[in-house]
C-alpha cells in the first residue's frame, strides 16, 4: 500500500458521520446539476434522459451524494459510478448514500487512472484528487478519455499562493515524522503547530483551517507525502496536453483583474489573453488556496453559457423576488467569497428584472413582461450576468423538472 492509499485508510476525507444524512445536504462545487449545466451543456440539458457520470477519487462522498440526491429527486435515470482506492473513504460514502437510500450509484474501488476502462461519461468529477497523484498529468489523460462526445469535467486542485506557509511546515514536518504511523505525526504536528514561532507563515494564512477541524483534515493539509498546487497557467498547459479546453474557473469573477486595480490601469489589461488575465489576478488576490474549474473536450471547446432570450435564469438558493427588492433598494449584493465579503455592484433598475428570475420565465419573457423590447433588456441585464455569473449566483438552466 503507497502512502497516499495508507494516508485515506486511516483518515478518510474529509470527515463526515452518515447520521448527518438525515440534517443536511452537503452542496457545492463543481457538481451541482444546474452548475454543471450551465457551465457544460448549454443550459438545456434534459435530465429525464440517461446520464452517465464518474466520481474520479470520490473520497467519502461529498460531491457524489449532492449529485445522486438531486438527480434522483428529479428521476433522472443516472448511472453514477464512485472510483476511489481508498476502502475507509468508500464504508463511509455508501454508508451515507444508505442512509439516504440512493440507488443509483455504483461502487467501485480502484484506481482513477482506470476510468477508460469504465466506459465514457457525460461528466467526471474529480475534486481534490489529481494533485496528490505521483504523476497528476497521466491522471488529467486518463479522465479526458472517459469523457463521452458533448461531455465534460468538473475539479478542483489546490493553488499556491492561498496555501502560502502550508508546503515549508509540510516539509518540515515530513523531516521530523517521515516513516511514523498516521496517528503518530498528527500527534507530533499538533505539538509543532503549538510551538511555532510568530515569524512562521503558516498561522498568519488566514485562508486555511482544515487542520483546526478534524484530525483528517490536519494530516490531509499538512501531512501528505504528495501534493503539489497548480497556478492558472499550469492549469491551462496542463488541460492543453490532455486534450481538454477550459470552460470556465468556478467564480469567474474573482479571476478578473479588475476587481484589484485601480481603474486607470484597466487600459494596461487590454492585450492580455483570458489566462493570463486570470493568472494575474492570481497574484494580484493572494487568497486563492484552490482552483474549481469545468472543462471540455477540446474539439468541442466552449465558454460557459451566454444569455439569450430563451435562457433560463435560476438564482439558486437565493430568493429572487427578495433579492431584486434589495437591488432596487440598494444597487448591490453583499456576499461572502473564499471566506471574504465581497461587494456586487448592481444597477438599481435591474432589480425588477432579478426578481423575476427563479427559474419559471425565460429572460425573452422576462423583458416582455417588465415592457421591454431585447435591446433595452438586454443593456439592463448584461451588468447582472457579469456581476452574478461571476460569483456563481446566476446560472442558466432548464433546470431539474
Amino acid at each position: 500500500m503507497d502512502k497516499v492509499q495508507q494516508q485515506y485508510e486511516a483518515y478518510p476525507y474529509p470527515a463526515r458521520d452518515p447520521v448527518d444524512e438525515a440534517k443536511r445536504l452537503v452542496v457545492g462545487s463543481p457538481s451541482n446539476p444546474v452548475e454543471v449545466d450551465h457551465m457544460i451543456f448549454g443550459g438545456k440539458r434534459n435530465w429525464k434522459k440517461p446520464f452517465r457520470a464518474l466520481f474520479a477519487g470520490g473520497g467519502t462522498g461529498d460531491a457524489l451524494i449532492m449529485m445522486a440526491q438531486k438527480l434522483s429527486s428529479a428521476k433522472c435515470p443516472a448511472e453514477i459510478t464512485y472510483l476511489d482506492m481508498s476502502t475507509a473513504s468508500r464504508k463511509v460514502a455508501e454508508a451515507r448514500a444508505k442512509a439516504r437510500g440512493l440507488t443509483n450509484i455504483t461502487f467501485i474501488t480502484g484506481d482513477l487512472m482506470t476510468a477508460p476502462d469504465h466506459g465514457e461519461f457525460d461528466y467526471i468529477d474529480s475534486t481534490g484528487v489529481l494533485h496528490h497523484l505521483p504523476d497528476p498529468q497521466a491522471g488529467f489523460n486518463a479522465l479526458a478519455k472517459a469523457i463521452a462526445p458533448g461531455g465534460g469535467f468538473g475539479c478542483m486542485v489546490y493553488a499556491p499562493y492561498g496555501r502560502t506557509g502550508v508546503y515549508p511546515l509540510q516539509e518540515a514536518l515530513n523531516t521530523l515524522t517521515a516513516g511514523e504511523a498516521p496517528e503518530v505525526q498528527v500527534a507530533a504536528a499538533k505539538d509543532v503547530l503549538k510551538g511555532l514561532p510568530s515569524s512562521n507563515w503558516f498561522p498568519k494564512n488566514e485562508f486555511v483551517g482544515d487542520h483546526k477541524v478534524s484530525d483528517a483534515g490536519l494530516y490531509d493539509l499538512l501531512l501528505h507525502s504528495s501534493d503539489r498546487p497548480y497556478t492558472v497557467e499550469e492549469i491551462a498547459e496542463t488541460l492543453d496536453v490532455a486534450g481538454l479546453s477550459l470552460v470556465s474557473f468556478h467564480e469567474p469573477g474573482r479571476y478578473d483583474p479588475r476587481r484589484y486595480l485601480p481603474v486607470p490601469l484597466w487600459p494596461r489589461l487590454e492585450s492580455l489573453d483570458a489566462i493570463t488575465r486570470a493568472g494575474l489576478a492570481e497574484r494580484l488576490a493572494g487568497d486563492m488556496k484552490t482552483h474549481c474549474f469545468y472543462a471540455v473536450r477540446k474539439d468541442q471547446a466552449r465558454s460557459q453559457t451566454k444569455f439569450t432570450q430563451t435562457a433560463r435564469p435560476r438564482l439558486g438558493d437565493l430568493p429572487a423576488a427578495a433579492l431584486g427588492r434589495q437591488i432596487e433598494k440598494r444597487g448591490e449584493v453583499k456576499i461572502e467569497s473564499n471566506g471574504q465579503k465581497v461587494t456586487i455592484e448592481v444597477p438599481k433598475r435591474a432589480g425588477a428584472l432579478i426578481a423575476l428570475a427563479d427559474g419559471g420565465l425565460q429572460l425573452g419573457q422576462i423583458a416582455q413582461m417588465r415592457g421591454l423590447d431585447w435591446i433595452a433588456f438586454s443593456s439592463l441585464w448584461a451588468p447582472v450576468d457579469e456581476a452574478l455569473t461571476g460569483f456563481n449566483l446566476l446560472h442558466y438552466s432548464e433546470g431539474m423538472s
